[in-house]
């Protein structure tokens, strides 16, 4: 953590904030010898919440996009599940 004087705070404000903002933390130590912490607000925002995109797409091409992605992907070069039956011996 990377520490500054008061004078060096006070001059290089937006450093220390940059600074802050990367490494999570910065002490900033007065001739007194009072030591003072500045590190980033938490932000209360989910990380799933993203804006959306505008993609103009009307109601009945979305339902489309949907449906198709829902629909069983086709087999690809899978054998036949069909297999050829053992002839039956003859009852007496």
């Amino acid at each position: 953590m990377k520490v500054y004087t008061y004078s060096e705070a006070r001059q290089q404000f937006a450093t220390v904030l940059e600074e802050a903002g990367r490494e999570g933390a910065v002490r900033i130590q007065r001739k007194d010898g009072q030591v003072f912490v500045v590190r980033p607000d938490r932000t209360k925002a989910s990380p799933l919440d993203v804006s959306g995109l505008n993609l103009q797409l009307t109601r009945k091409e979305i339902v489309e996009y949907v449906r198709a992605g829902r629909r069983p992907a086709p087999a690809l070069n899978q054998p036949s599940r069909r297999t050829a039956r053992k002839p039956r011996r003859p009852t007496s």
